[in-house]
């Protein structure tokens, strides 16, 4: 378990508080259908609708946004977290109205032990889509991480309402309930 800076945890805290009273209603038709469709699809067609939501947050509308978002996440697998965040905040800067980019680069700070900037950019991601069931995810893990698994179970069962088939978070509280803390909420 890593110590949390207080001012950090306090921030934490009230994202995740946020996270949790969100109401849906920012995605487009065709998103809004799609996540409706996901809350009662079976294991297979979960898989294929979580592939078509994500592919629909990855279009920013501009084919260079594209680019540097692909790129990004290009270095994050390469584990190049340097190059990922300059890309990604590039992205950032120029889109900032597209979720997508500063979820990757949450992704790219956290691997980078850069847990303040991570935490503003889900916090930027659910501020523009509530229903970004992997931003919710990955607030989970830092709770997890930080030793908070109640807040951590909370939203691991967020993310199960929006994506009742993500595997990761079922996963996930399903270790918290073996550890007691999951059925206590």
């Amino acid at each position: 378990m890593r110590i949390l800076p207080v001012n950090l945890k306090r921030h934490l805290t009230a994202l995740s508080a946020a996270v949790l009273l969100c109401s849906t209603g920012f995605a487009d038709a065709a998103t809004s259908e799609l996540l409706h469709r996901l809350k009662n699809a079976d294991p297979a067609e979960a898989a294929r609708l979580n592939k078509e939501i994500k592919l629909e947050w990855a279009k920013s509308g501009s084919a260079a946004m594209d680019l540097l978002l692909r790129r990004g996440r290009e270095a994050l697998t390469e584990e190049d977290y340097g190059l990922a965040i300059e890309h990604l905040t590039a992205l950032t800067d120029h889109a900032p109205r597209f979720a997508e980019g500063f979820h990757a680069r949450a992704e790219a700070y956290f691997r980078s032990d850069l847990y303040g900037p991570a935490l503003d950019d889900l916090e930027t991601v659910l501020a523009l889509n509530p229903d970004h069931y992997e931003a919710i995810f990955g607030l989970a893990v830092m709770f997890q991480q930080f030793g908070n698994l109640r807040q951590a179970a909370k939203l691991y069962r967020q993310v199960l309402a929006i994506h009742p088939n993500h595997e990761n978070a079922a996963k996930a509280l399903s270790g918290l309930k073996r550890d007691g803390i999951g059925r206590e909420l």
